[in-house]
């Protein structure tokens, strides 16, 4: 909104510094600072109203050390991260861009359906919450929408070069972010194309065509690449989801390790959205999505600020609120950014714990019907319940496995160059 206000105040009155707004670097510093005030302060008031209402967690005895200290802890505090990302975006983005519209539906839709879970477990003294089948139903409807929204609109392309201009010769281009775009499309034209393409990493080549699956079978398969790419972007949309709402176990360890995914897609958001950027990594330049930039400073700032009250021993946790959204979030970011194949890179630590639960409830399925009894890969899924039961200290899992979440967004971010 501020955004809109302010290109109105330098076209109309050119006052003094309105045009300032127009640069991303800047309304995204002030979304990240907008973020954490607003979850410094929201935060603070949230949290006696849920102790004031008697909100608190229902904690189920799992031989976990500590772990009954934590019940009647106040919950949905997902409610600070989704007022400290929606806010700040609302004032500072570009509420036109489709990647914006996107992200704010995300972010709305799997905030709502983590509210109902976590309203009916503590108001209504559900445990279970909301069945797990409305859920995926949820999410997968999330996924159809998104998958259409990325596969019909024509707002949404990458940007290619198709021929060598005459310096002299007039090219007509939409609009660019700086001076510097300008400048290179002197000597260059460029085509903006609706393709469903993304990035590969670790190749030179590196980006491929979802239709390629089908036309090497026939070429006159194009027309149906939807068929692939649609039920792919709902599986991201929902697996990653879910592997946030696992990893969320602990005291700061899904809001830490959301806070680095989103640093780490920021970078990408940033050189993907800047075409001198990527022409110099020789990337795929993505129209508009520059803007996402801010959204993630929004998520990062969220994320931190909620850290403030989550981290050991934590004063409010997040919920299915929070968790299904940063999940969700998350997901929809690296389609966007077309960085999904990363995403077991990016996501190593919410991918991790969601196979350690698989492989903890096959094996037990398994053993039990061959044996007679049922056995145990780990002493307790997820992965950081098992180290808990080795007796690690709970800030220690938390560090390390922050730790590894750094070293594996380092190792995302030289894909820009790896290959």
């Amino acid at each position: 909104m501020l955004y809109y206000l302010f290109q109105y105040l330098n076209q109309h009155f050119n006052i003094p510094g309105a045009g300032v707004f127009q640069y991303i670097s800047f309304r995204a510093a002030f979304a990240i600072i907008a973020s954490l005030f607003i979850s410094l302060l929201i935060g603070k008031s949230l949290i006696r109203f849920l102790q004031k209402k008697q909100v608190g967690e229902i904690v189920r005895d799992l031989g976990l050390e500590g772990q009954l200290k934590k019940q009647g802890t106040p919950t949905m505090g997902g409610l600070i991260i989704l007022a400290a990302i929606l806010i700040p975006t609302l004032l500072f983005a570009k509420l036109q861009n489709v990647y914006i519209i996107i992200m704010l539906m995300c972010t709305v839709w799997l905030g709502m359906i983590g509210f109902i879970d976590d309203y009916i477990k503590v108001f209504k003294k559900d445990k279970r919450g909301l069945a797990g089948k409305f859920k995926i139903i949820g999410q997968v409807i999330l996924g159809l929408v998104i998958g259409i929204i990325l596969y019909t609109s024509d707002a949404v392309t990458v940007r290619r070069e198709i021929v060598k201009a005459d310096p002299k010769e007039r090219i007509e281009m939409s609009e660019f972010q700086s001076v510097g775009e300008r400048d290179t499309a002197i000597s260059k034209k460029f085509v903006d194309v609706h393709t469903p393409i993304t990035t590969i990493p670790f190749v030179k080549n590196h980006e491929f065509n979802y239709s390629k699956l089908l036309t090497w079978f026939n070429a006159d398969w194009e027309k149906y690449t939807w068929i692939i790419f649609i039920p792919f972007v709902i599986f991201i949309v929902t697996a990653v989801s879910n592997g946030a709402n696992i990893t969320d176990g602990i005291d700061g360890l899904a809001a830490g390790s959301s806070a680095i995914i989103g640093a780490t897609l920021g970078v990408f958001a940033y050189v993907s959205g800047n075409i001198n950027t990527a022409n110099y990594l020789n990337i795929m330049y993505i129209p508009n999505s520059g803007e996402l930039v801010i959204f993630l400073a929004a998520l990062i700032g969220a994320c931190i600020g909620f850290l403030w009250y989550n981290t050991y021993p934590a004063q409010v946790f997040m919920g299915d609120t929070g968790s299904l959204a940063l999940g969700g979030i998350i997901g929809t970011l690296a389609l966007v950014l077309r960085k999904e194949l990363l995403i077991p890179i990016l996501c190593g630590i919410f991918l991790v714990e969601n196979l350690s639960v698989i492989i903890q409830v096959a094996y037990f399925k398994y053993t039990k019907r061959k044996y007679g009894e049922g056995r145990r890969v780990f002493k307790m899924s997820p992965l950081h319940h098992h180290y808990q039961k080795l007796n690690y200290p709970e800030p220690k899992i938390v560090m390390r496995f922050l730790i590894v979440g750094i070293m594996l967004a380092v190792l995302t971010i030289i894909t820009l160059k790896l290959r």
